[in-house]
């Protein structure tokens, strides 16, 4: 009986110091992205390719701190321009048939941002306001990773953080299309440092048995960046 105590006894301590809070996770993901260095940095302009179903297309991102952004997808010959400057959103889509300016809803405009902000830790910024919770562990690519549940707003994703190198390794979220809800699983690899801030090179979503793989080809870090950049009406 004395054994069996013991053995119990080393069990829960094994346990105990194993565990990981939410908290040292948050933690230890920003440590490992070196998200504190986001403060020194005014601006970013990646350039990227995403190939789909064998059709490639070029993507710009123009970004400035603290939330203007402008993306440029070419494909086919045409451009379709998302922008928001601050306060408005206007988006060009020559494929509607005309090459005006459109405004764009706020919820478009949020979930623009949401995507692609890269100026602030929003992991972090999700665990203070209490929108973060710890689902366990499940395996990635074969190995173990953090299961974080992020709510708000009515939308629910999860991030998957490896457990060694705490950096994220899976994203999973849906998205309703057509009066249809399709999963959306992303997959980011090959990180890489820019100005002190870990990129994911390279990022595989896989959409209703569909991959489609975005490639960034350049970053540049806090080059000048005028505000018209981001106006289109």
């Amino acid at each position: 009986m004395k054994k069996l105590i013991l053995a119990a006894a080393a069990l829960f301590v094994f346990a105990f110091v194993n565990a990981q809070s939410l908290d040292e996770i948050v933690k230890k993901y920003s440590a490992a992205n070196k998200l504190d260095n986001l403060k020194s940095v005014t601006t970013i302009k990646s350039t990227a390719k995403t190939s789909v179903r064998g059709t490639d297309m070029a993507i710009e991102t123009w970004m400035k701190n603290p939330d203007k952004i402008k993306v440029v997808t070419s494909a086919g010959g045409q451009n379709i321009v998302m922008a928001f400057d601050g306060q408005k959103g206007y988006m060009i889509n020559p494929m509607s048939g005309s090459n005006d300016p459109v405004e764009m809803d706020i919820a478009q405009v949020k979930q623009q941002i949401a995507n692609r902000n890269m100026f602030q830790n929003s992991l972090q910024i999700m665990f203070k306001n209490g929108s973060l919770s710890l689902e366990g562990e499940e395996s990635v690519n074969g190995k173990p990773a953090f299961k974080v549940k992020q709510s708000g707003e009515g939308a629910v994703a999860y991030l998957f953080i490896d457990k060694v190198s705490f950096l994220a390794v899976k994203a999973s979220t849906t998205v309703s299309q057509g009066g249809q809800t399709i999963s959306v699983d992303s997959f980011p690899t090959d990180y890489q440092e820019f100005n002190g801030v870990m990129v994911p090179m390279k990022t595989t979503q896989s959409v209703s048995g569909m991959d489609i793989v975005t490639t960034i080809v350049k970053v540049e870090v806090n080059i000048p960046m005028d505000d018209s950049v981001f106006k289109l009406k």
